[in-house]
């Protein structure tokens, strides 16, 4: 199963060291309702499930008494304590099906791009379970499509990321259909009436084509092509390189471009 590659510490850090960077829209969206949720209270406690190396956890502390990051992973968790240094931020290997939470303690269950991997209903079950009144849960991810914004070198740069697509998604594991339709079965999916899901949220970040290569990379498709063919792997990221500095010529390495993405987000609250 494409989740059992999270598990190798090689990729944990190639995971860290090259996913896509953490959105602040998405991060200031999901603080914002759950401030107007919780009419203002203090925020006592966010689980962060499915944390990989932490990306997303941290990003949380200074707006929580506390956050604890789980993940069924155990080099994700090592790679997330290796770089976290906040005090009230701790992690633990836990599947997202079954929280190490008391009832009705957390203030926001939030989850980012891993929802797709879990058994729906008991996860679930456990959020309701763990939130307490007027506590929120956030899901997010983003989709594959990126755009490039580079000087009058756009439509080129664009041109050979669905060629990277067209690669990766030969290696799509079922468990991502969820993902592909956006979280839809997830949002039907919760028994909550206080719900909503938003797409379209657009975010833009800055990459260089070394980040973009590894972030390639760092996608769970490249390590199952990888495992099936190394071969070609190999072959597939000097082709795709080899296409940038094509089209970037001796700027290839130092360039940063506008990386211009779309989120989608999921949002409910206990009353």
């Amino acid at each position: 199963m494409a989740v059992n590659l999270y598990n190798k510490m090689a990729f944990s850090l190639i995971y860290q060291k090259y996913m896509m960077p953490v959105s602040n829209e998405i991060v200031n969206m999901v603080l914002s309702y759950v401030k107007v949720k919780t009419n203002g209270r203090p925020l006592e406690m966010a689980v962060d499930v499915a944390c990989g190396t932490g990306r997303y956890t941290l990003p949380l502390a200074s707006h929580f008494k506390k956050v604890l990051g789980l993940d069924i992973s155990e080099s994700q968790i090592s790679v997330a304590k290796q770089m976290t240094l906040a005090k009230n931020v701790s992690y633990i290997v836990s599947p997202a099906e079954k929280l190490p939470v008391k009832n009705d303690t957390v203030d926001l269950v939030h989850v980012a791009v891993a929802a797709h991997w879990f058994k729906l209903d008991k996860f679930l079950n456990e959020t309701i379970r763990v939130l307490n009144t007027r506590g929120c849960l956030a899901v997010h991810a983003f989709e594959p499509v990126t755009e490039f914004e580079y000087k009058n070198l756009s439509d080129d740069l664009n041109a050979v990321m669905p060629e990277v697509w067209d690669t990766l998604f030969q290696h799509v594991d079922n468990s991502t259909d969820d993902m592909l339709c956006r979280y839809q079965n997830l949002y039907e999916a919760i028994p909550l009436k206080d719900k909503q899901r938003i797409t379209d949220i657009p975010a833009k970040v800055q990459l260089s084509i070394p980040e973009m290569i590894g972030f390639t990379q760092s996608s769970y498709m490249f390590q199952q092509l990888k495992e099936k063919d190394a071969k070609r792997a190999e072959q597939f990221i000097i082709h795709i390189t080899k296409r940038f500095r094509d089209i970037l010529g001796e700027e290839t390495d130092s360039v940063r471009m506008n990386i211009h993405m779309k989120h989608y987000c999921v949002l409910a609250c206990k009353n």
